[in-house]
């Protein structure tokens, strides 16, 4: 049993969790509290309600997410938000969150664990946000199209890619999630070819016009990485074992 206290201190530093900014509904760190002990984690990467109610069934008493309780912003305490909530108090539950904390971390985080699991290496820190590097990004001699073959196979499961598979893939940027959107951007640093999860109908014809192979991997399957590597990280500092509770969307 180890205190939740302390491994929240550890949690903190590691991420830089009081210095890296976010949006408004990730309110990074501890969501949740229990009565002060850890004896097992689990990981998943949505604090959805099958997903706490397998966390409970894991016999769990801290959950670590990549997306927390408070993505919807504040709302009343009342159906699936209720039964969340006092799920995880009625079974001492802690709740840990960490987005991109944990997406741009350099040993951890989404993009540089996917960059290494399709071969590309950790690369370089890229695109700014708010003062931080959100990505990663590093050459690739190999062509567009065996990068999808690679990236399906380290997914799991279909990669859809606008461009064409024989062009070479040339200066890769990775940026896991929902950075679709940041497609025109992400064209202006130079990028060849963009890896990321999901992004808006928009985002595929506007990339067409600017010339730019973009790979949607997923938002769920490509943000999986992080919360495994600290799952496995608490497991290697205090001792604590840990499972993954896989809950796909398909999105």
């Amino acid at each position: 049993m180890i205190e939740l206290t302390k491994v929240v201190k550890f949690l903190d530093a590691e991420l830089r969790t009081t210095e890296i900014p976010d949006y408004p509904g990730a309110h990074n760190g501890l969501q949740v509290e229990n009565v002060g002990k850890v004896s097992r984690v689990a990981c998943a990467v949505d604090a959805s309600l099958p997903v706490i109610e397998k966390a409970v069934d894991a016999g769990a008493d801290l959950l670590l997410v990549h997306h927390g309780l408070f993505w919807q912003g504040v709302r009343p305490l009342t159906g699936p938000v209720y039964r969340k909530f006092r799920l995880a108090l009625e079974n001492n539950l802690a709740i840990y969150s960490s987005h991109l904390p944990l997406d741009l971390h350099p040993e951890l985080g989404n993009n540089v664990k996917l960059a290494r699991a399709t071969g590309l290496g950790e690369g370089e820190a890229f695109f700014d946000w708010k003062g931080v590097q959100l990505g990663r990004r590093m050459i690739s001699e190999d062509t567009v199209g065996n990068l999808q073959k690679t990236l399906q196979k380290v997914l799991g499961g279909p990669v859809l890619l606008r461009g064409h598979p024989e062009a070479s893939a040339g200066t890769v940027g990775v940026i896991t999630g929902g950075a679709g959107s940041e497609v025109e951007a992400v064209a202006k640093e130079g990028i060849d070819t963009f890896i990321t999860g999901e992004g808006p109908h928009w985002s595929y014809p506007l990339a067409e016009e600017l010339g730019l192979t973009v790979l949607y991997g997923g938002h769920y399957a490509t943000e999986t990485f992080g919360v495994r590597a600290l799952t496995t990280l608490l497991e290697s500092t205090f001792g604590l074992p840990g499972v993954f509770l896989d809950h796909p969307t398909g999105l």
